[in-house]
């Protein structure tokens, strides 16, 4: 049977993966330079979401295992992730 934790990772990331998709389906029907720019950039917000959500709903599966030290240490990593892929 599949973990709960994990089957819900992988929705979140299917899911990421069909609006990427579906994004880029709905550039082609557009055929406009701007209109698939503003679709592309509208992209920017779905991605860090899906990120930390992913990322949050492991974490709490983890939590039992992970000391608190090592815990400190991946929410660290994931801060740090945040700030390379948001900082301008």
């Amino acid at each position: 049977m599949l973990n709960k934790i994990v089957l819900t990772m992988a929705s979140l990331r299917l899911t990421s993966g069909t609006i990427e998709i579906c994004a880029a389906l709905l550039m082609l029907r557009l055929n406009q330079i701007d209109k698939a720019l503003v679709v592309n950039s509208s992209l920017a917000l779905v991605g860090p979401f899906i990120l930390i959500a992913t990322t949050t709903i492991g974490l709490i599966g983890m939590t039992d295992k992970l000391s608190f030290g090592k815990m400190a240490w991946v929410t660290a990593g994931v801060v740090c992730l945040l700030i390379g892929i948001l900082k301008k």
